[in-house]
């Protein structure tokens, strides 16, 4: 990310945020509490699905603060074995453990005077919960086999893509740490919910990706980029980073087309194997589900017998009665009524 200052002129003129782009209104909220909140020291949540950039938002915060000379250190909470992550966080003595044959320092050390980003909160042990928010309450620790406490000055900045409220309420997740890490809360919307930002991302990341890679430059024709503005991007803006990319590499020529784009893509759906995330994500319903998977199977079944409906349930394993009562309910219309 650039280092430059964030815009914010006028009242009314939108704020731009240095490495992060986002006209839509709510991504101009999420700005604005960005400016508000990164000279202090507060600590902050940030909440998104997959792919929305809590890690921008994380190093913007870090960057338009009076933190921004010093060390922004982040780890991934999730990444991390449970035997190891406490070490990784707080260090280790000589002789803590076997193979510790020399003290390590750990990430709240060399974030020292700076930030600490702490990605996939959600995810940590409550034996390591107990130990961050003894952190956050007395800005001390001590090293795995250590005895000495280590004073340390950290700015935390929290991310999760998970539902802590509903993690609390379960009892996997501490409630005096869930206050503690949510004193600003930053949500950041999917980019499903922020269309007039897919344009601008597209020729934001062609353009970067052209540089990185070395490559020659491509333009959208309109169909794609109707298909492009119609997809929901489930993977939000890292899918649409990594789908720049792909085009760039494996198209040949200087224009992508819609043929040239994922099939579900131009069908304007997320992959099939992505039905599992909408239903838990609350964009379909488990019936809605359901009745996609089983319309898509039997209008495969269907155009493999060549809408013999007989033939069909025949392969579905299925009786032709039951089968031609499904169509019926989900609106399967074959060329020959009859089937037959």
């Amino acid at each position: 990310m650039a280092s430059s200052d964030a815009v914010a002129d006028a009242p009314g003129t939108p704020v731009r945020l240095a490495g992060v782009l986002g006209t839509a209104p709510a991504m101009q909220q999420v700005f604005r509490t960005v400016l508000s909140v990164a000279p202090c020291k507060t600590t902050v949540l940030i909440t998104g699905e997959s792919g929305t950039g809590k890690e921008l938002i994380a190093r913007a915060l870090h960057e338009h603060g009076p933190r921004a000379s010093r060390p922004l250190v982040a780890i991934n909470c999730a990444a991390i074995p449970e035997t190891l992550l406490e070490s990784e966080l707080f260090g280790h003595e000589r002789g803590a453990f076997t193979d510790a044959h020399q003290r390590k320092p750990g990430q709240f050390e060399l974030a020292h005077g700076g930030t600490l980003f702490l990605d996939e909160v959600g995810e940590l042990t409550p034996a390591t919960q107990a130990k961050l928010l003894r952190v956050l309450e007395r800005e001390e620790f001590l090293r795995v086999g250590g005895s000495q406490p280590i004073s340390v000055d950290v700015r935390i900045v929290a991310a999760t893509n998970r539902d802590l409220e509903s993690l609390v309420h379960a009892g996997t997740f501490r409630a005096d740490l869930y206050y503690r890490l949510n004193v600003v809360r930053i949500d950041l919307p999917p980019l499903r919910d922020r269309p007039e930002d897919v344009i601008p991302l597209l020729e934001h990341f062609f353009a970067l990706k052209t540089r990185t890679l070395q490559v020659a430059p491509k333009r959208l024709t309109a169909a794609a980029l109707a298909a492009l503005e119609r997809y929901h991007w489930p993977g939000n803006v890292r899918e649409l980073e990594n789908l720049v990319e792909r085009l760039l590499v494996l198209v040949d020529g200087e224009v992508v087309g819609v043929e040239d784009l994922p099939e579900h893509v131009q069908r304007g759906e997320p992959p099939a194997r992505s039905a599992r995330e909408l239903v838990l994500s609350g964009r379909r319903t488990l019936q809605q589900a359901v009745d996609e998977f089983e319309r898509e199977i039997i209008e495969a079944a269907l155009e493999r017998t060549q809408w013999n409906q007989t033939r069909a349930a025949a392969v579905l394993g299925t009786t032709r009665r039951i089968l031609r009562y499904r169509m019926h309910q989900l609106g399967i219309e074959g060329p020959d009524a009859d089937g037959d």
